[in-house]
C-alpha cells in the first residue's frame, strides 16, 4: 500500500487546523486500521522533507540534511505529516517513510537554481516508491531528493559564496546561467542528501540540473550541456 493523501502546504493558513488533524493523523489512522484488518503486508507513506522544519534554517554554513537531522516542524503542515510518520512506523505491516523533496511545477529559473540542491524530478520519486514497494524487508525513512554536486565539506561556502562555487565545480551550469540571464544564487541554504536511499534500496536519481537544462533549454547552448 502506498499512502500518499494529504493537506499539503499550499493550504496552511486557508484550512483549519483541525482539518489538518483530521486529513493528515485521523485518516491515515483510519487507513492504517483498515490495512490491518484486510491484511495489508507492505506501507509505502510519502512524507516530506519539509518536517525538518526550523532545522533548514543555516547558521553559518548551509545545512546538510540527511536524515540524522532532527525534525523541528514550523507549522501545521509539518507537525501533521511528522505525526503520520510516526503512526506508519507503529503499524504492524513493514513500513518505510519517504521524505520528498521539492518536486512541483516552478519557473525555469527557479527550478535550475532548486534542483542543485533542494528539488528532485517526478520520475526519480515514482521510481523510488515503485522500488521500495517491492522490497519487504526494508524499512525506516529515507529522504528522496534529486543528483547534487555537492558534499558535506562544501556547506560552509556554499552558504557564503554558493556562486563561486558552483562555477567552479559546474563551469557548464554556471555558463548556461549566464547565457540565459539567470543570476546564480549567492547563496545556498540546504542541501539535501538521499545516500541513506542508495544504500538501502539502490535509489539513484537521474533528473538533474543537466537534464533540466537540456529538456527546457532556450537556445543553442543547451546543447552543449553534458
Amino acid at each position: 500500500m502506498v499512502h500518499a493523501a494529504a493537506l499539503h502546504a499550499p493550504h496552511v493558513g486557508q484550512v483549519d487546523d483541525r482539518e489538518f488533524h483530521a486529513v493528515n493523523v485521523g485518516a491515515t489512522e483510519a487507513l492504517l486500521e483498515e490495512a490491518e484488518r484486510v491484511g495489508v503486508r507492505r506501507i509505502v507513506y510519502i512524507s516530506s522533507t519539509s518536517v525538518y522544519g526550523h532545522a533548514l534554517i543555516p547558521t553559518d554554513q548551509a545545512v546538510w540534511v540527511d536524515e540524522g537531522l532532527e525534525p523541528r516542524p514550523r507549522d501545521i503542515y509539518d507537525e501533521t505529516k511528522l505525526a503520520a510518520e510516526r503512526l506508519i512506523a507503529s503499524a504492524a505491516a513493514t513500513s518505510a517513510v519517504l521524505r520528498i523533496a521539492r518536486c512541483f511545477p516552478e519557473p525555469p529559473p527557479v527550478l535550475a537554481t532548486h534542483l542543485l540542491h533542494r528539488a528532485v524530478g517526478l520520475t526519480d520519486v515514482a521510481a523510488a516508491i515503485t522500488r521500495l514497494a517491492e522490497r519487504d524487508t526494508t524499512t525506516g525513512t529515507f529522504n528522496i531528493a534529486g543528483p547534487y554536486p555537492f558534499t558535506r565539506a562544501d556547506c560552509p561556502a556554499l552558504h557564503h559564496d554558493a556562486a563561486s562555487v558552483i562555477a567552479e565545480r559546474l563551469p557548464d551550469v554556471a555558463a548556461a546561467f549566464h547565457a540565459r540571464h539567470w543570476p546564480l544564487p549567492q547563496s545556498l541554504d540546504r542541501v539535501y542528501d538521499s545516500s541513506a536511499a542508495a544504500t538501502a534500496f539502490g535509489y539513484r536519481p537521474l533528473y538533474g540540473i543537466h537534464q533540466m537544462l537540456r529538456t527546457r533549454g532556450n537556445g543553442p547552448e543547451s546543447a552543449q550541456l553534458v
